[in-house]
């Protein structure tokens, strides 16, 4: 684990040069991120070359060690009172940001510096259910306690509100009287590893 600091390091082979590096921002266990780093490792279009994270004892650090992914822990002074992350990506020459449970609302100066290059998955059919503190088993208790037959994943740009950006694409799923949160969270789960990281590899295309 690296704890972020202002230092700064340009040296990059031809290889990334050549591929859209694509950075990951994580807040929790690290799931979608082991995916999509998985996914990546064959892609014809990018590779996953960093993750970063607000807390440092989220589980997507050691996933991603244990991919030989570099991690990155920065701390909210960091994130929106200075241009460390913002440098950083720079320096690592990200082409593309992705948020796999990432909680934090992400500031202006990395939203202009990734303009429609930064996506976000929400597990849930949005606009409903969205928002702060909408995120697990919060959004499928809601969505069970509100009496939907239906929920899904919603695949989004990433703007200045929580779950309000562009929608890029959506899938249901069926939701039975006898599902609780944990078995839709099940559900939404196959959802996410089948095909957010194909919606981003197809977003990747038009780099």
């Amino acid at each position: 684990m690296i704890i972020l600091t202002l230092q700064r390091n340009a040296k990059f082979d031809y290889f990334q040069r050549k591929m859209n590096n694509i950075a990951i921002f994580a807040s929790g266990s690290g799931t979608n991120a082991e995916n999509l780093i998985r996914f990546f490792r064959t892609s014809r279009l990018g590779r996953v070359r960093i993750v970063l994270t607000n807390r440092a004892d989220a589980g997507v650090i050691l996933r991603a060690q244990s991919l030989a992914i570099e991690t990155i822990v920065f701390t909210r002074e960091q994130f929106y009172n200075s241009n460390a992350v913002v440098d950083l990506l720079f320096e690592r020459r990200i082409d593309f940001i992705v948020l796999a449970g990432f909680l934090w609302l992400v500031p202006d100066s990395l939203l202009k510096s990734f303009e429609n290059k930064m996506l976000n998955i929400h597990p849930a059919l949005l606009p409903k259910y969205g928002g702060k503190g909408m995120y697990g088993k919060h959004v499928h208790k809601a969505v069970i306690d509100a009496g939907d037959t239906e929920s899904g994943i919603t695949i989004h740009y990433v703007n200045q509100q929580y779950d309000e950006g562009d929608i890029v694409f959506q899938i249901k799923c069926s939701i039975e009287p006898e599902d609780t949160p944990d078995t839709l969270a099940g559900k939404i789960h196959k959802l996410e590893y089948a095909h957010f990281p194909r919606v981003v590899e197809r977003l990747l295309e038009e780099l």
